[in-house]
């Protein structure tokens, strides 16, 4: 199993000064250490659980080029873009211009978008949940237009574009496409038709893994629907339970492991100092990538 870091708050002490820092430090550790992905959240304010928009957040397309340029290694993506926030044409060009820049180490992490206050807040518009998983497919198609041989027109409900263009190319061609969460219906389905990976929310103990289980049968099935590789797909998750405790840490990886789970994400703690979370978690890499 992989490790990966959601790097979600930048709520530490002393942030007003030392955010960059700690932010540069730990996506160091984390590279240096063998984490394979290293995350931010695409939101313009904080999420209400998690303090609200009076604590600080970062644009996360600009936060992914930063850390570009201080990694060597780990691969890089917001978990997830909001589909609402910028012209799926722009967008792609925004993830390619990641990928050549980081020497193809971006993934194009998406969703439908959720955070109404921001939406309203700073001025975007925020469609019902159907429009936003139409602009969605529409947005993995056109992502995958011009990570294409066809440069021609895409002519969508939402979008129309007279040229799909997108040079320089992404390193390896394309950039995989990781769609995040669990939805049954449009979410899964959306995965198993243009995704080379997904993000599901685990948590401790067997109802979480049962969930888990359950989501990755759904999986499965509308990808025999669809004719795809379920097998193809990675199969991540965020992982919010303890890791103090490392040999039980690890028992529950073994555990999602065995459902299929490849690569966990797991996030610093609030209101700390994310420096030694990092260093406490990359310690964990070799015996994760023995599961």
């Amino acid at each position: 199993m992989d490790l990966g870091v959601h790097y979600f708050t930048f709520t530490h002490p002393e942030w007003e000064t030392t955010l960059t820092d700690r932010l540069t430090a730990t996506a160091r550790i984390a590279d240096e250490g063998g984490v394979s992905l290293f995350t931010v959240m695409d939101h313009w304010f904080q999420m209400l659980h998690s303090g609200g928009p009076f604590e600080p957040m970062l644009e996360g397309y600009t936060t992914l080029g930063y850390l570009a340029g201080v990694t060597e290694r780990v691969r890089l993506s917001l978990l997830v873009t909001g589909v609402t926030y910028r012209y799926p044409g722009l967008l792609a060009k925004t993830v390619t211009t990641l990928d050549q820049l980081s020497g193809g180490r971006a993934l194009l992490g998406i969703g439908a978008a959720w955070y109404d206050r921001e939406h309203a807040g700073l001025g975007v518009p925020f469609p019902p949940t159907a429009e936003r998983f139409e602009r969605l497919e529409e947005a993995l198609q056109i992502a995958r237009q011009m990570w294409s041989d066809d440069d021609g027109a895409y002519d969508g409900t939402h979008y129309q574009l007279a040229e799909t263009i997108c040079l320089p190319r992404p390193v390896r061609g394309t950039v995989p496409i990781l769609i995040g969460g669990g939805g049954e219906r449009k979410t899964l389905r959306l995965v198993a038709q243009y995704a080379q990976a997904c993000n599901l929310f685990g948590a401790p103990g067997e109802e979480g893994r049962e969930t888990i289980r359950h989501k990755l049968d759904v999986l499965r099935g509308h990808c025999e629907r669809l004719g795809t590789d379920y097998d193809a797909i990675e199969k991540t998750m965020l992982y919010r339970g303890p890791t103090e405790d490392a040999d039980a840490f690890l028992r529950e990886m073994a555990a999602y492991a065995a459902l299929g789970i490849s690569l966990v994400s797991l996030t610093p703690p609030q209101y700390a100092d994310p420096v030694p979370w990092a260093e406490q978690v990359t310690a964990l890499v070799p015996r994760l990538g023995s599961i």
